[in-house]
């Protein structure tokens, strides 16, 4: 008898601890509740009060719209998952204090302490790895800063080195960078973790292939801008020509050129079409005598071609932006058989206002010719026959 009141005593024991463990948690589970939910309302009321947008080095990555809910949705989050491991940890001490469920109890601790003692030993032996890759990650990253520091100056002429071009040094600065970034993703590849299993070989082959078969053309425009980063045909402002598209280069990137025409019309070429095109580049002529631009009129053979050379130059020097030295000069281009064909050429180095100049370069001839009381319209003739395939 005194062995089952015993039995029955501890049983009951038992029993009220774990009701007494039951009360506690429900009221722990209520507190982390209305712990949590004042939580969010003043984290949520503190952010919209206070909190600009979130950026990332000047990259936007939230709104502060938006910031609210991104920190209502964490918290939340988080107030699962101490709920979930305060139940986790609730059960096991409750099946602990009875015999037939007691080895339960070791089973789900196991469950839980398991994993936790395996992170653990895992980061404890990883860390000469990760102190490896520190290493090599912050000496490319001071690298990296130097060739900037130098990159920069010699960009900006306060550092010359002969025969090497400043504009070569942001081109050149960016190459040197991705090799030194490659050569450390090579570097620190062995000890990344799980670099040895066939999982990560086997995505590391896939993207691998991916990246050789869909990058063919982005590859070809890389090495076609590398190409004329050296070449030098143009530089950024410049007034090109390429494929009878003519503009100025508002943009110069290791994959495409981006030219803003005189329409304000941007029109972009890949860099590997550039290459295989001819590029006529309209301010390196203003670094000699100027630029030379050219307007073709026809006159009968009545009229002097000495006048005709007189009225065109003048009205040449009477334009805007023309230069007086090198003087214009006229070239006779053709002698058709009613009229002659003259050319004007006149010098400019303001190449950024050629359609302009142009303009007033054909209004002055249209105003000299007329104030000469001469006739621009030029005679043609045409004899048709009685069978219109020689008609003439």
């Amino acid at each position: 008898m005194i062995s089952g009141d015993v039995s029955t005593l501890s049983l009951t024991i038992r029993l009220g601890i774990a009701a007494g463990f039951i009360i506690v948690q429900s009221i722990l589970l209520w507190l982390v509740v209305i712990f949590f939910r004042w939580l969010q309302k003043k984290a949520v009321f503190l952010v919209k009060k206070y909190s600009p947008n979130l950026t990332i080095k000047k990259i936007r990555i939230l709104e502060a719209a938006q910031i609210p809910g991104a920190i209502y949705s964490s918290i939340k989050i988080l107030k699962w998952m101490v709920i979930g491991i305060q139940l986790f940890l609730t059960i096991p001490l409750i099946f602990s204090l009875f015999e037939p469920t007691s080895h339960l109890a070791h089973a789900l601790l196991g469950y839980f302490l398991a994993p936790i003692n395996k992170v653990i030993a895992g980061i404890y032996h990883y860390i000469p790895n990760l102190i490896t890759i520190i290493i090599f990650i912050a000496a490319s990253k001071y690298i990296i800063q130097s060739l900037k520091f130098f990159a920069t100056r010699i960009e900006k002429g306060k550092l010359i080195i002969p025969g090497f071009y400043s504009d070569w040094a942001h081109s050149t600065f960016n190459i040197l960078r991705f090799l030194i970034y490659a050569f450390t993703v090579a570097v620190i590849y062995p000890y990344l973790p799980g670099a040895d299993s066939r999982i990560f070989q086997g995505v590391s082959v896939f993207v691998g292939i991916v990246i050789s078969f869909g990058s063919s053309s982005a590859i070809g425009n890389l090495v076609a801008g590398l190409v004329l980063t050296y070449m030098r045909p143009f530089k950024l402002g410049d007034r090109i020509q390429i494929q009878n598209v003519t503009g100025f280069v508002v943009e110069k990137s290791p994959v495409i050129i981006r030219l803003r025409t005189h329409k304000n019309e941007y029109v972009t070429f890949p860099n590997s079409m550039v290459l295989t095109s001819s590029i006529i580049n309209y301010h390196t002529s203003t670094t000699e005598q100027g630029l030379i631009l050219n307007a073709d009129v026809s006159f009968c053979y009545a009229l002097a071609w000495q006048r005709v050379h007189e009225i065109l130059i003048n009205a040449a020097l009477k334009t805007n932006h023309i230069l007086e030295d090198p003087k214009p000069f006229v070239l006779q281009t053709a002698l058709e058989d009613f009229y002659a064909r003259y050319q004007i050429n006149a010098y400019t180095k303001t190449v950024d206002l050629v359609p302009s100049i142009y303009s007033e370069l054909f209004e002055n001839i249209q105003n000299g010719f007329k104030e000469a009381g001469l006739d621009m319209t030029a005679a043609h003739f045409r004899i048709n026959m009685v069978d219109d395939r020689r008609s003439g």
